[in-house]
């Protein structure tokens, strides 16, 4: 069950959607008409990521709907703790449904671009179109397990802001490091005993996962599934990336030749993050020609 406090002064979920499982899925929102694009995080991260996007998204006249995935930020932790790739596509999907979409336009960021992509690919949701960041079938496994290592560190918490800044800073050593903390406050909870956690459920790394090889096997599947379907796909790499390769981005390509591709050059694994600018006019270009 998840006891923990949201820190005071952080910003409130716009909305709650349902999700799967009853669990309820939070969100922001930018925009009342115009396409429905639904923006997915990755593993660790939040609804936060995507706010220059989701604000971008909706001056070019689109609806954009950001999403904490289950177990992350304000969204309900699963009381069975499946955190399985299953049990996001389906919260996918009920959140579709709610909002009275059959073909939302997809964009995931490395573990919501897995979600989208088996999504689309094995055809549990239609879609407007679909956006690929920094994540593909081919991916580099001493990057993935070093996003694994950062969320699993300090399992007993923080003491202080400035500790769980320091931890960012040794994960991002490219970014530079933000004078006010406060920013911060979004990412962790408080629990009983007075120690700031992250704000994702520990059994989401902790709790029983697909093995990486089944998992590549299953979104390679996907991917070459994309190839029989009309719908525009994108690519965005970040060109620091330890995570995609640019040999794990011409694989994806030779699988789906139609899609365009973006190499964001001095961005790393978190695209939207280092270079909000350059990745979202990358995106919002590519939407107004293929939607």
């Amino acid at each position: 069950m998840n006891d923990r406090q949201r820190l005071a002064g952080t910003p409130e979920p716009m909305t709650f959607l349902p999700g799967a499982e009853g669990v309820k899925i939070a969100a922001d929102f930018w925009g009342s008409s115009g396409p429905l694009v639904l923006l997915q995080h990755g593993g660790g991260q939040t609804r936060h990521a995507w706010k220059g996007t989701g604000q971008a998204l909706a001056a070019a006249g689109f609806c954009a709907y950001a999403l904490d995935a289950r177990g992350h930020g304000d969204s309900s932790w699963a009381e069975d703790g499946n955190y399985e790739q299953d049990a996001m596509i389906a919260d996918l999907i009920a959140v579709a449904k709610h909002l009275g979409s059959i073909d939302p336009i997809l964009v995931g960021a490395s573990m919501g671009g897995g979600v989208s992509l088996c999504a689309v690919g094995e055809g549990a949701i239609d879609a407007g179109a679909l956006v690929l960041v920094d994540t593909a079938p081919q991916i580099e496994p001493e990057g993935a397990q070093r996003i694994m290592d950062f969320m699993a560190q300090k399992p007993e918490g923080f003491d202080s802001l400035e500790e769980v800044a320091q931890a960012i800073a040794s994960y991002q050593p490219h970014r530079k490091r933000q004078r006010s903390l406060d920013g911060l406050k979004k990412n962790v909870r408080l629990d009983g005993h007075g120690r700031l956690r992250w704000h994702w459920d520990p059994a989401f790394i902790t709790g029983k996962r697909m093995e990486i090889g089944d998992r590549i096997e299953r979104l390679q599947g996907a991917a070459e599934n994309l190839s029989t379907l009309s719908l525009p796909v994108q690519l965005v790499r970040g060109g620091l990336s330890d995570v995609l390769s640019e040999e794990g981005a011409m694989a994806f390509l030779e699988i789906c030749p139609r899609c365009e591709y973006v190499n964001v050059t001095d961005a790393a694994h978190m695209v939207a993050g280092d270079r909000n600018d350059i990745f979202t006019d990358a995106v919002i270009d590519f939407l107004q020609r293929n939607s």
